[in-house]
């Protein structure tokens, strides 16, 4: 009893102070896990907001191995996850294999080459970064390769860091020779715009500050990093890393978190069990020269810097029941030489003080609303949709004219019928110029890439998928995608509502079919071994009829080059093999 008293007692002080540390998104192994138990009804997840923290985690999957609910692959997978959280619970892995060193304070193994190390004030662990993805099809080849380390730590009761360093290396995918049509000189231009051809491609990837390495792709360096003080109910902090708004499957389209990683201010208030405070403020990049703060160098020329760039976001979550959640925030971009104050009050609604600001001049920043809606009422089933609000007029509804809007709904149902198995499906519909802006600095891009849907403006997409968990660490998924992508237009302030009344995707442009099966399997904690047979057919049309004066005249190979690598254009039949250990 007394030994039973002493285990709660240290539980509650452990949860009273926990540290926060967020787990990558890239473990997709263990986020499934965690949707999957929420979706169940085992545990409650908010999770219109990642990444979540680790400690956050390792509690769910504590709280989940008391369930007599879960199935047997389920407690497995549990259990084998627990050891990696467990600095989190203050203890060392139960299980190690070709163990170097173990003691009451540290240990190192062969199988999962992390150290890890814990006394009364510190705990920490550090752990390499490796990987590889080789893919052929009938275009040829091309490899990505990353390596880097990463450093977890923990300090008292309050304080945390993190840093994850990699540097990747992708070759043959990234380049594609572009022609369009330049407006301002009425003739084609022609050119190897790598910089724009990089983020403007359609892919649901996560996207690098790429330097061209010689071999039709390029490399880069990621840096995530963080430093938190953490109390019961919240955490505050800076860090340079990934974070999405808004529930998705497959992408979302508030804050899709495929950008490369920007540096931002974090707050986390969570007072009461059914209200949730997310704020942040950003330095994003905006890849607009700034004519007036160059450095000169020794020739003499100029070498200019870009314009500043900041962002503002907040997301409210209210459970007025269990499993129902509902979510409001606002974010605002703007481009000023300094922060703006009022731009730091988490709670703020940006547009109302952007109005005030910038009174009498010619053009607000960039701001926009979000609302997302969850539900996990069902057992076994998600359903969940994310509203991103780029303008909105009640003027244009009457006037046969479209809102940029970005709309998604989707389910996920887990278990039902069928043990281990999950079927997903989710549809996405962007309206014209939604993400869009006519000035460049405030756009709703950090280094060139979209921050909400990858997808971009005038687009729809339909996405279903079927996961099958057979065995603990083992996932096969089965998923079809059908995307498509409207007119380009530009976006002209002083003709907006014209624009806006274009029929959404008058032509189609741009097509994407799909069908992907992925077999991935965790040889131990962190390792993946991944098999991926993807067969696609991504085609581009003409735009048929008169243009207006808004879009851009391409011909279907220039639309085709602009939002695919020439690798996967067409009919293809893509393997990919991998190997990964760390993220």
């Amino acid at each position: 009893m007394k030994k039973l008293l002493l285990g709660i007692c240290l539980l509650i002080s452990f949860s009273m102070y926990g540290q926060y540390i967020p787990e990558n998104l890239d473990y997709t192994m263990v986020y499934d896990l965690v949707d999957e138990l929420a979706n169940d009804g085992v545990i409650e997840i908010n999770s219109a907001v990642k990444p979540y923290s680790r400690e956050f985690i390792a509690n769910a999957l504590q709280t989940a191995q008391r369930n007599p609910n879960v199935n047997p692959r389920q407690l497995k997978e549990i259990k084998f996850y627990l050891d990696e959280f467990s600095l989190e619970r203050d203890t060392l892995p139960a299980k190690t294999y070709g163990k170097l060193v173990r003691n009451d304070k540290s240990s190192l193994a062969l199988i999962e080459p992390a150290y890890r190390y814990k006394d009364e004030l510190f705990r920490a662990k550090i752990s390499p970064i490796i990987g590889m993805d080789v893919s052929k099809n009938e275009s040829g080849s091309y490899q990505k390769r990353w390596y880097g380390a990463e450093l977890q730590a923990m300090i008292g009761k309050h304080f945390s860091f993190y840093a994850s360093l990699r540097d990747v290396s992708q070759e043959k995918i990234l380049l594609a020779y572009r022609q369009y049509y330049n407006v301002a000189t009425k003739s084609p231009f022609t050119g190897n715009d790598t910089s724009v051809t990089k983020s403007g491609y359609i892919s649901n990837m996560m996207g690098g500050a790429y330097k061209l390495n010689g071999t039709g792709g390029g490399d880069y360096s990621e840096m995530r990093c963080g430093i938190y003080y953490s109390w019961k109910w919240g955490h505050i902090g800076f860090a340079k890393d990934q974070i999405t708004f808004g529930d998705a499957y497959n992408g979302s389209n508030i804050l899709s978190g495929n950008t490369p990683t920007f540096p931002f201010i974090k707050l986390n208030l969570k007072p009461a069990k059914w209200i949730e405070l997310n704020y942040m403020h950003a330095w994003l990049v905006s890849m607009v020269a700034d004519s007036s703060q160059y450095y000169v160098e020794n020739t003499g020329e100029k070498a200019y810097w870009y314009k500043h760039k900041y962002m503002a976001a907040n997301m409210l979550t209210i459970k007025p029941i269990d499993k129902f959640s509902f979510s409001i925030g606002n974010s605002i971009i703007y481009s000023e030489d300094n922060i703006n104050v009022a731009y730091l009050i988490p709670f703020a609604f940006y547009k109302s003080i952007d109005e005030t600001i910038t009174r009498d001049q010619t053009e607000n920043q960039n701001s926009q609303v979000f609302f997302n809606i969850s539900s996990r009422n069902i057992k076994h089933l998600h359903l969940y949709t994310s509203i991103y609000v780029d303008e909105f007029s009640y003027k244009r509804l009457t006037n046969s004219q479209s809102n940029p809007i970005s709309y998604k709904f989707g389910f996920r149902l887990s278990n039902y019928p069928v043990q281990n198995l999950t079927l997903t499906g989710e549809y996405t519909r962007n309206q014209i110029i939604t993400y869009k802006n006519s000035i460049p600095s405030i756009d709703y891009t950090s280094n060139g890439y979209l921050l909400g849907s990858y997808l971009g403006d005038n687009a729809q997409e339909f996405y279903l998928a079927l996961q099958y968990r057979p065995v603990s660490r083992l996932q096969m998924k089965l998923s079809y995608t059908f995307a498509e992508k409207g007119n380009d237009y530009q976006y002209f302030r002083s003709s907006v509502d014209e624009t806006l009344a274009q029929p959404f995707m008058k032509d189609v442009v741009w097509k994407n079919n799909t069908l992907s099966f992925k077999t991935t399997y965790e040889l131990f904690r962190n390792a993946y071994a991944t098999v991926q047979l993807d067969y696609s057919n991504i085609k581009a049309y003409d735009v048929s009829g008169d243009l207006t004066i808004w879009e851009v005249w391409k011909t279907a190979q220039e639309y085709l080059n602009m939002y695919t690598p020439a690798y996967l254009q067409g009919k293809k039949t893509t393997l990919t093999l991998g190997f990964s250990y760390g993220f």
